[in-house]
C-alpha cells in the first residue's frame, strides 16, 4: 500500500492503479468519455487531464490520468489553470469531430468550460427575415444578438405559419411540422409558432392555418370564380376554377351560335 497526494489530501492506493481509479474510488471528480473500468485505457479523449508535481523535480505538467500510474510521492491536482488548459483543449478538439453532442456541451457546461454557442444549421443568409417581411408581409422573424452571437429570433405573436421561411431555407434550419391539425413552425428545434389548420371544404386535406387563411383575405381581393365563404385548398382551388371558366366559356358558345 503507497500513499499518494490529490488537491492536497493523502489518499491510500495500490501499486498498478491509476490515478484516476484512486480518484474514483474516493469520490473525487474527474471527467472522461473514453474510459470504461472493463477495458484498458486508452487517453483518447484527454479530457481526464490532472496537474502533477510529484516525481517531476517541481515542474508542473498536464497528465492524463487514466493511464497515470500511481506511485509513493505521487502528488496531482484535479483544479486549477494547468487543468483548466488542458480540459478546454480537450473539450473544444471533441467538439470539432461531434459538434452536434449536446452531453459534450453540458460536461463543459458542468466543469466551467465556455464553447461557445452551439450550431444550429443557420448561416444568418436573412433570407427567411427578408421573404417574411418584404413578400409575406408578417414580418415575424428578426435577427438578435445573445451573447455576442446573432440568432434568428420570432417576433412575439406576428407568425402567421405559411412556411414560406421554411421553404425557403437553404439549410434547413428552419421546418415545418404538421401533425393532424395542427402546425408547428421550428427554429433549432424550438417551436416558434404553433397554429390550427383548415380543413379543404374539397379534398378534406388540412391544408393551411387559420391564420393565414384570414391574413391573405385581409391583402388580396375576392378570387374571381370561387365563393368566399368557401375554402379550397390550391389544389381544388384551381380544379374549381377551371370548371368555373370551362361552364362559363360553355355558355358563351350556346348564346353565339357558330362559334
Amino acid at each position: 500500500m503507497i500513499n499518494i497526494i490529490i488537491d492536497g489530501t493523502a489518499y491510500p492506493a495500490e501499486e498498478g492503479q491509476t490515478a484516476l481509479e484512486v480518484a474514483r474510488k474516493n469520490n473525487i471528480n474527474i471527467p472522461t468519455l473514453c474510459y470504461h473500468p472493463a477495458l484498458k485505457p486508452s487517453g483518447a479523449c484527454k479530457l481526464c487531464a490532472v496537474e502533477m508535481t510529484g516525481r517531476t523535480g517541481g515542474r508542473r505538467i498536464a497528465m492524463l490520468s487514466c493511464i497515470l500510474k500511481v506511485s509513493e510521492g505521487l502528488e496531482i491536482k484535479t483544479t486549477g489553470p494547468i487543468v483548466d488548459a488542458a480540459r478546454t483543449k480537450a473539450f473544444k478538439n471533441l467538439l470539432r469531430m461531434a459538434p452536434q453532442s449536446a452531453r459534450l456541451r453540458r460536461m463543459a457546461a458542468e466543469y466551467g468550460v465556455d464553447l461557445g454557442a452551439p450550431p444550429d444549421g443557420c448561416v444568418r443568409c436573412r433570407l427567411c427575415i427578408r421573404v417574411c417581411k418584404e413578400i409575406v408581409g408578417a414580418g415575424a422573424l428578426k435577427m438578435k444578438k445573445i451573447d455576442g452571437v446573432p440568432f434568428v429570433t420570432p417576433e412575439p405573436d406576428r407568425c402567421i405559419g405559411c412556411g414560406t421561411c421554411a421553404n425557403l431555407c437553404p439549410t434547413g434550419a428552419i421546418r415545418v411540422e404538421d401533425n393532424e391539425n395542427v402546425r408547428s413552425i421550428l427554429i433549432r428545434d424550438e417551436t416558434i409558432g404553433k397554429h390550427p389548420l383548415e380543413r379543404c371544404q374539397g379534398c378534406g386535406r388540412w391544408f393551411a392555418t387559420t391564420r393565414f387563411m384570414h391574413f391573405i383575405e385581409q391583402r388580396t381581393a375576392p378570387h374571381p370564380h370561387v365563393k368566399e365563404s368557401h375554402i379550397y385548398c390550391p389544389t381544388c382551388a384551381k380544379l374549381f376554377s377551371d370548371r368555373t371558366r370551362a361552364a362559363a366559356e360553355h355558355s358563351i358558345k350556346v348564346l353565339m351560335p357558330g362559334h
